[in-house]
């Protein structure tokens, strides 16, 4: 079996994956593992930009002041702090890479607004702010002799000290990949992991994410060992262009904050009865409005009208979405958008510090799938690219302290592929895959209740017992492997769904309207068993 040595193991290729590896010091030895191609990672698609304080009229008390807001109380106001103050310095390091942001007529970059922000404090790249880093990123770690990238490489579970029967803090030593081009499962050494797998939307029948976000290193994580938290928040982006041959296709919330108007089929604009901030309100609110008039009127989508706007600014402003939506025949110059809300980022995951460092020793979260504290109840838009460079950054600082103190991690058990055979009827994987993401739209959605969330666990469970049977006695899969994660981390957001027993930021229950008068996260402890390994 390939066994691979490395000081630096980084389990994902999106913006916080790729920061790590760049920040890290030349002389230690990187591995970057990419599920499928190095850019398929939310980054790429992401449209609106990064949230930072880059104009004299903002400040940093204004930025941490409307994350605060936004984030419904539930915000740590360390990381929100230590996030913006770290802004301005990670946006002058993707300069530095090469990233083009547009610029304006003075030539300085074009900051435009999004919803909760009180200034205009959005740095981008038209509407394909997510490509531009992703590109610019991919191409500078290319360069780097120190960082190897290996493509179409699924991690399956931590290797950690615990697993392998030994006493004393748990501390991670590496972990078992697939390389899903031989099938071979491969084993990776490391003195330092870090997870940057992204989110779990694809929880969700209907999301704005590429295929890859299936959970991956939040169930990972967990099943190592670290506790997790406030997984009940999923935040549903309120525009995902609504098409029957548009699969995940967002329409940046940019188009609303440069004057795009929410519309119902009759032409009525709905936002204003809903919040004074109208078509600027949280996306939480956003959402929550286009659901009851969708659920109301019994309609299958509302539309997103920027058509009063002149068509050249339209073009030179979202001509990503432009472009699209011409596929589509939507003329976005003269006809109105037909959207959806879609599942689009998960606020909770591993519990990390300041540091980006887990409960295991020297496993790092960063990115969507760490819990930093940033977002509480909310996610401010354009604060999740800020945290990914500012969080990776600050792993990168903390692993540069520790590793010459560190000795090679041992040899470790070879994957046992002994007793298992091939699968016979891979259809299973499919149906329970559509089975889970269905009653998780259904039941766990953007309004839930009691009854629904007790409805979703029993048969979040059934699906456990059919999959852990799978897994035992099948050759592995990236489907199953997928399919195993996916699964977990719907059990944690359903169970933080249950403990949350009030209405507050993206949890809405029709049970507990009403927010609760003490603060809490939902926080998740595992109690570890035994693995196959």
């Amino acid at each position: 079996m390939t066994d691979h040595l490395h000081d630096v193991l980084i389990i994902g290729s999106g913006a916080a994956g790729l920061t790590l590896a760049l920040k890290l010091d030349p002389s230690l030895r990187v591995a970057v593992l990419s599920k499928a191609t190095l850019s398929d990672a939310s980054t790429y698609y992401a449209q609106g930009g990064v949230a930072a304080v880059l104009d004299e009229t903002d400040s940093t008390d204004l930025h941490v002041a409307d994350t605060l807001v936004a984030g419904a109380g539930l915000c740590h106001e360390d990381a929100v702090q230590f996030t913006v103050e770290n802004g301005p310095e990670a946006i002058r390091w993707l300069i530095d890479q090469g990233v083009s942001f547009t610029l304006n007529e003075d030539e300085q970059p074009h900051l435009t607004r999004e919803g909760g922000h009180s200034h205009r404090r959005i740095i981008h790249a038209a509407d394909a702010t997510g490509r531009a880093i992703s590109t610019t990123l991919v191409q500078r770690v290319r360069e780097c002799s120190n960082v190897e990238l290996l493509e179409n490489r699924v991690a399956i579970d931590l290797i950690t000290t615990q697993k392998s029967g030994e006493t004393g803090n748990n501390r991670v030593l590496g972990a078992y990949v697939l390389n899903s081009a031989t099938g071979e499962v491969e084993v990776f050494r490391a003195k330092f992991v870090a997870m940057a797998t992204g989110g779990a939307s694809k929880s969700y029948l209907y999301t704005t994410n590429p295929d890859i976000a299936t959970g991956d290193g939040i169930a990972m994580a967990w099943r190592a060992g670290c506790r997790v938290a406030n997984m009940e928040f999923n935040q549903f982006h309120p525009t995902c262009l609504y098409h029957p041959l548009a699969k995940n296709f967002l329409i940046t919330e940019a188009m609303r904050g440069e004057g795009a108007y929410l519309r119902l089929p009759d032409g009525e604009r709905f936002m204003p009865r809903f919040d004074e901030r109208a078509e600027l309100a949280p996306r939480d609110i956003v959402a929550r409005a286009i659901d009851y008039e969708m659920k109301r009127l019994g309609i299958r989508c509302v539309y997103l009208d920027i058509t009063h706007k002149p068509a050249d600014f339209i073009k030179s402003h979202f001509p990503n979405i432009y472009e699209k939506c011409l596929e589509f025949g939507i003329d976005i110059t003269k006809e109105q958008i037909p959207v959806v809300p879609a599942a689009h980022f998960t606020c909770g995951g591993v519990m990390v510090n300041l540091a980006s460092h887990t409960d295991v020793q020297n496993l790092y979260a960063i990115g969507e799938t760490s819990f930093t504290g940033l977002h509480g109840a909310n996610r401010m838009a354009s604060n999740s690219l800020l945290e990914c460079f500012v969080f990776a950054m600050a792993a990168a600082k903390d692993i540069q302290e520790k590793i010459a103190s560190l000795p090679e991690p041992p040899t470790c058990k070879p994957w046992d592929a002994s007793q298992v055979r091939n699968p016979d009827e891979d259809v299973i994987i499919l149906h329970n895959w559509e089975e889970l993401r269905r009653f998780m739209w259904d039941y766990v959605g953007i309004v839930r209740t009691d009854k629904r969330l007790a409805r979703a666990l029993h048969r979040v469970e059934l699906l456990k017992r059919e999959i852990h049977e799978y897994y035992s006695n099948y050759t592995i899969s990236t489907n199953l492997i997928e399919l195993r994660n996916l699964v977990l981390v719907s059990e944690l957001i359903i169970r933080c769904a249950q403990q949350r027993r009030e209405s507050r930021g993206l949890h809405y229950t029709l049970d507990y309207p009403e927010l609760a008068k003490e603060l809490h996260d939902s926080i998740l402890t595992p109690v570890n068993s035994a693995h196959r390994h």
